[in-house]
C-alpha cells in the first residue's frame, strides 16, 4: 500500500478545532472568485525549510473535494467531506507530511474541484475556497496572496445527460489539448498564473468554523488492472468493458495513443442505476501518447470505454477508493446460502460507506432508515475506524435539526429539508443511537445528541385512547410495498424511540426523563394490546386491508406481544410478504428475539433467495431490479442479515457498553457448524459453534481483548455432563460452580448461563 494511504498520516476523531491554531490564515480563491458550478482549480505554492522536521501537520478545508501533491508525489487522492457538519460549517482535512518534506525548497500543489450547487448530500458554499496551513517545527506556512491559482482550462462541461438533481457532482470533461502538463510538479514554471485571491480571515463567511474530518482518508488500492477485459465493435468503435472483481467505487485510468480532437467516453455498467443517471467522464484526446483519470469515482461490476477510430490503448487500469476499515468481523456456516448472503451484504455495506451512510449511485444521501441498519453491519464487521461514520452521521441529524424541532435527513443537504417521521424514530430509538453507544461506549456522542433528541420527541402526541396521533410529515412513508397499517408502526416506532431515550437519559444522569419515558412505553404499550390486538396478530381498527407483516414484526421488537402472542403472530409471518428489504430486518429479527431461529432462516431464505442466487454481487433496495425506489442494486438496508446472522445465529453480543462485557449466546437452528468473528472496540471475539453428528455440541470462544465472557449453554444438549476448559462438570454440579475464571449465573427454560474469564474457551457436551 502506497505511503500516501498510511492510517498514520491522519489524526481524527480525538482532534478538536481549538488545537488547531488558524490565526492570520486566510481563505483563498481566484480573482473575482468564480460562483460558476463545476470548477476545478490549481493552487501552488513554494517554499523552503532551514531543516526537514520529524513532524509536518498540514491543516486543508476546501469546497468541495482536493487532490493534493508534495513536491511532486501524490498524497492524498480525494480528499475533503461534502459540506457540512452544519448548515453553516465546512469540514477540514488534517495530516502529516513531514516524510514528503526536504531541507531546502519545497513545492506544495492541490486540484480542488468546487461543485458549486447542492445537493442530497452536500450544502454548497456558494463560493471555491482553500484555506491551508503547514506547521513544520517553528516555520508556518498558510494560505495568503503568495500562492499560486489557476483554473484548469482542461475541465469543462459535459455533453447531456448530467446526474440527476439529487447528486452535487457533476460529469467530468476533460479536452487534453487544453492540459497542462506537469503542473503539479516542483520544476514547473508557474510565473505567468494568477495570485490568489484573499476572500477572507478565517472565520470568515461563506465557510464559517472547520470541523475536524472525523475519521481517516479513503482507502486507495493504486491503479490496479481488471478482472478481465472484454473488446467488441459497434461499427467502427471500439467498446472495452472491463471486469471488476465486484461492485466497487473505481476512478477508470488509461494510456492511449491518439490524433487529436478525439472523443472517448467513460461510464460504469451501473451508470443508470437506481433509474436515474449518475456521473461519468468523457475525454477529448491531444495527439500522441497520453493518460487520464477520471476523479469522479463510479461503482458498478464494470466499467465501460467507448473508444473512437484513431485510438491506440495501450493500458486501462482502476483504482478503487473507499471507507478506509478493516473488515475484521466475519461469518461462516456450512449453509452456503448463509455465506453467501453475509458477503453480499459485506460488499453492499462496504459501498454504502463513503462521506456519509449512503448508497453509491443514484442519491449518494444518509437517508436515516438506511443509516440505521447498515450502522449495525458497520458494528459486526469493521474495525473501529468505522465509528466515526456512525459518530458524524449522527452529530449530522442533531446539528442540522430545524428551529421547530424537527428531525430530517438526508443531511448533510442543501436541497432538502423533509421529516420523514418514521424514520426519525428510528434513528433515534434502541436501534439506532443506542444501538451504536451499546457497542461504542461513546457517551459524548450521546450526550451532545440527547438534547435534540428530546426536543424531536416531545413534537409526538397521543390521544385520548393514549395511542400515537399519527404524524405525516413531510413524507408520509413507511416503507416501500403494500398493506402498510401506519398506526401500529407509528406506536411501535414511537416506543422503540422512547425506549432508546430512556437508556440515554439513565447513563447522562437524567432520572426524571427516562422515568416520563419509560412510563409512556408502559401506557402505550396497554392501549396498542388494547386496541390493536385482534387476537392472531396486530392490526388497527381501520385498517382494510390484510394485515401487515412489517407493523407485526416490529410490534414484537416493541415489546407489544407476549410469547403467547408471538405463536399466532409466527402463523401469520410464515406465510405473508409485503415488506420491503428495508422492514424484513425487524421481522427476521423478532423470529430470533422469539428464539424461533429457524423460523428467521427458513423465511430469510424465502425471501433473499432470488438476490442470493442472481450473479450480481451487491443486495438491491427492492426485492426486483429497478423495482420500489428506483431499484438500485446496493442499497444498504437490503444487508440487514449480516448483523441478524452474527448477533443472533453465533449469539456474540455485548451485554454492556463498549463491550464490557459479553454474551456468546447461539441458536444454530438446523446448522451445524459457525465460525463467526467480531470486532470490538479494541479487538476481537471468535467463536466458533459445532453441533457434530456424533453428538457433540461446542463451543470455542479466541477473546484477543480478554473482556468478561458470559456464555449460554443449551440445556438439550447436555446429556449428563458439561466440559469447561479441559474440567468436568455433572449436570448435579453446574449450579454450584463458583471458580474464579468460571462462575455458573443463573438458567432459564432454554439455557445455562456461565461467567468465564479466560482468553480461550471451550465449553462442551454430549447430547
Amino acid at each position: 500500500m502506497k505511503k500516501y494511504i498510511l492510517l498514520t498520516l491522519f489524526i481524527f476523531t480525538a482532534l478538536h478545532l481549538s488545537a488547531v491554531d488558524l490565526n492570520g490564515v486566510k481563505w483563498i480563491s481566484i480573482e473575482k472568485t468564480l460562483t460558476k458550478p463545476n470548477q476545478w482549480i490549481c493552487y501552488r505554492k513554494a517554499f523552503t525549510l532551514e531543516k526537514a522536521e520529524k513532524t509536518a501537520m498540514l491543516t486543508i478545508s476546501v469546497d468541495s473535494k482536493y487532490w493534493l501533491w508534495v513536491n511532486g508525489k501524490l498524497v492524498v487522492f480525494e480528499g475533503g467531506l461534502k459540506r457540512g457538519p452544519n448548515p453553516d460549517d465546512t469540514y477540514f482535512d488534517r495530516l502529516d507530511i513531514a516524510s514528503y518534506l526536504k531541507k531546502g525548497n519545497n513545492t506544495i500543489a492541490l486540484l480542488m474541484w468546487y461543485w458549486g450547487k447542492d445537493g442530497f448530500c452536500h450544502k454548497n458554499s456558494g463560493s471555491p475556497g482553500l484555506l491551508a496551513k503547514l506547521q513544520s517545527g517553528n516555520r508556518e506556512i498558510i494560505s495568503d496572496a503568495s500562492w499560486k491559482v489557476k483554473v484548469h482550462p482542461a475541465y469543462g462541461e459535459s455533453q447531456e445527460p448530467f446526474p440527476n438533481y439529487r447528486l452535487p457532482e457533476s460529469n467530468i470533461h476533460f479536452d487534453a489539448r487544453k492540459d497542462i502538463p506537469d503542473w503539479m510538479k516542483p520544476e514547473y514554471d508557474d510565473s505567468n498564473w494568477q495570485q490568489a485571491t484573499i476572500a477572507g480571515s478565517y472565520p470568515c463567511q461563506p465557510w464559517n468554523q472547520i470541523h475536524p474530518r472525523p475519521f481517516p482518508n479513503w482507502y486507495d488500492s493504486g491503479l490496479t488492472e481488471y478482472v478481465s477485459v472484454e473488446r467488441s465493435f459497434k461499427s467502427d468503435t471500439l467498446i472495452i468493458k472491463a471486469k471488476l472483481p465486484r461492485n466497487i467505487s473505481v476512478t477508470p485510468y488509461f494510456e492511449i495513443e491518439a490524433n487529436e480532437g478525439l472523443f472517448i467516453d467513460i461510464r460504469s455498467d451501473n451508470y443508470k442505476g437506481g433509474s436515474e443517471y449518475n456521473v461519468r467522464a468523457e475525454y477529448v484526446t491531444k495527439k500522441g501518447k497520453q493518460s487520464f483519470e477520471a476523479f469522479n469515482y463510479v461503482n458498478g461490476h464494470a466499467i465501460i470505454y467507448t473508444i473512437p477510430p484513431g485510438v491506440k490503448v495501450n493500458k486501462i487500469a482502476y483504482r478503487e477508493t473507499r471507507f478506509n476499515t478493516e473488515h475484521v468481523g466475519s461469518f461462516e456456516c456450512d449453509d452456503i446460502f448463509l455465506n453467501t448472503l453475509w458477503q453480499k451484504s459485506l460488499n453492499t455495506m462496504n459501498l454504502n460507506m463513503r462521506d456519509a451512510i449512503q448508497d453509491p449511485d443514484r442519491e449518494r444521501s444518509q437517508w436515516w432508515g438506511d443509516a440505521v441498519i447498515v450502522s449495525g453491519e458497520i458494528l459486526y464487521s469493521c474495525d473501529s475506524n468505522a465509528h466515526g461514520l456512525i459518530q458524524k452521521a449522527i452529530r449530522n441529524l442533531v446539528d442540522w435539526q430545524r428551529k421547530d424541532s424537527v428531525l430530517y435527513s438526508p443531511v448533510p443537504a442543501g436541497s432538502w429539508a423533509r421529516e420523514l417521521p418514521l424514520q426519525m424514530l428510528a434513528s433515534i430509538g434502541k436501534f439506532g443511537m443506542w444501538n451504536y453507544y451499546l457497542y461504542t461506549g461513546d457517551t459524548e456522542t450521546i450526550r451532545h445528541a440527547y438534547p435534540a433528541v428530546k426536543r424531536y420527541l416531545a413534537k409526538w402526541k397521543t390521544d385520548e385512547r393514549n395511542l400515537v396521533i399519527h404524524r405525516p410529515g413531510d413524507w408520509d412513508w413507511g416503507d416501500w410495498g403494500e398493506n402498510i397499517d401506519l398506526p401500529i408502526l407509528d406506536n411501535a416506532w414511537y416506543c422503540l424511540a422512547l425506549e432508546g431515550a430512556q437508556n440515554m437519559a439513565s447513563i447522562l444522569g437524567y432520572k426524571e426523563d427516562a422515568s416520563v419515558y419509560h412510563q409512556q412505553i408502559k401506557t402505550i404499550k396497554q392501549a396498542v394490546n388494547t386496541f390493536y390486538w385482534n387476537g392472531k396478530v396486530y392490526c388497527s381498527s381501520d385498517f382494510q386491508e390484510s394485515p401487515d407483516d412489517r407493523a407485526n414484526g416490529l410490534a414484537v421488537l416493541a415489546g407489544f406481544a407476549d410469547s403467547d402472542k408471538w405463536k399466532s403472530i409466527k402463523t401469520f409471518l410464515t406465510d405473508n410478504f409485503h415488506a420491503s428489504p428495508y422492514m424484513e430486518k425487524y421481522i427476521l429479527e423478532a423470529f430470533f428475539v422469539s428464539g424461533d431461529v429457524q423460523g428467521g432462516l427458513d423465511r430469510m431464505k424465502k425471501r433473499y433467495k432470488y438476490m442470493v442466487d442472481h450473479p450480481l454481487t451487491t443486495l438491491w433496495e427492492d426485492w426486483q431490479i429497478g423495482g420500489a425506489g428506483g431499484g438500485s442494486i446496493n442499497h444498504g438496508w437490503a444487508g440487514g442479515p449480516l448483523s441478524l446472522l452474527s448477533q443472533y445465529i453465533a449469539g456474540i453480543s455485548p451485554l454492556e457498553a463498549e463491550w464490557n462485557k459479553i454474551l456468546i449466546k447461539p441458536m444454530l437452528g438446523n446448522l451445524k457448524q459457525v465460525v463467526c468473528t467480531v470486532p470490538t472496540k479494541t479487538g476481537t471475539i471468535t467463536a466458533t459453534i459445532k453441533n457434530q453428528t456424533g453428538h457433540l455440541y461446542s463451543i470455542d470462544v479466541t477473546n484477543t481483548d480478554n473482556k468478561i465472557i458470559h456464555i449460554a449453554f443449551p440445556k438439550d444438549k447436555i446429556k449428563q455432563s458439561l466440559v469447561i476448559n479441559g474440567r468436568k462438570y455433572e449436570n448435579n454440579q453446574l449450579s454450584r460452580i463458583n471458580q474464579h475464571s468460571v462462575k455458573y449465573l443463573k438458567s432459564d427454560e432454554s439455557y445455562h448461563y456461565f461467567e468465564i474469564k479466560n482468553p480461550t474457551i471451550n465449553i462442551s457436551a454430549t447430547h
